[in-house]
């Protein structure tokens, strides 16, 4: 990842909440076979110290990650759209990726059984909590038990991070005022983040 100065993220709770808004990321490892990649939903583990995601993957997955073995590279892609230079002044004619991304690293520990269903009811139950009518596991517990034998959890106590939010903060206020208006139909939740960023 890029590190201009001016985009990095380097406060954790920055990180927390890029993982809390946008659950559904790319899990990368580098094993011995070459490179894979998978995207899974991963929740953070409030209580844990630091920042620490727990998550599950399909069987094969979990052999294909060499799961436990090694650092993992997790990807949180946040709000993103292109940046027109028809939204700047007269002469700026190049344009650009607005883009909130952030790169987790870390080794997963592997759950047991009974902490991977617990993991799985807690995310079923994240997920589903503000739904009309939401589900959890516990309705069909045999049955769930048994679906979950599918998957593997882990928890993965994240070691170092780069994040990044480039939000045309080397641009003019008035100019950063223009571009959110644009996006304010096309792309609301990137508007609200540079928003946030400018406040």
């Amino acid at each position: 990842m890029r590190h201009t100065p001016r985009y990095l993220m380097t406060e954790p709770d920055e990180v927390k909440q890029l993982v809390r808004a946008n659950p559904w990321a790319t899990v990368v490892s580098a094993t011995s076979r070459g490179l894979v990649a998978s995207h899974y939903p991963v929740m953070l583990d409030e209580g844990a110290p630091g920042i620490a995601l727990v998550s599950h993957v399909g069987r094969p997955d979990d052999e294909l990650h060499e799961l436990g073995q090694h650092e993992v590279l997790v990807i949180v892609q946040g709000p993103h759209d292109y940046v027109s230079p028809s939204w700047y002044p007269p002469g700026d004619v190049v344009p650009t990726w607005n883009h909130v991304t952030a790169h987790l690293y870390g080794t997963p520990q592997v759950l047991d059984d009974e902490e991977n269903y617990a993991a799985l009811s807690a995310l079923t139950d994240h997920f589903e909590a503000h739904r009309p009518g939401g589900r959890s596991l516990r309705e069909d517990e045999a049955g769930t038990r048994r679906m979950a034998k599918g998957t593997v959890g882990f928890r993965l106590r994240v070691e170092r991070f780069e994040a990044r939010a480039k939000l045309s903060q080397n641009k003019a206020p008035e100019v950063v005022e223009n571009v959110i208006a644009h996006l304010d139909d096309a792309n609301p939740a990137l508007a609200a983040e540079m928003r946030r960023t400018m406040g």
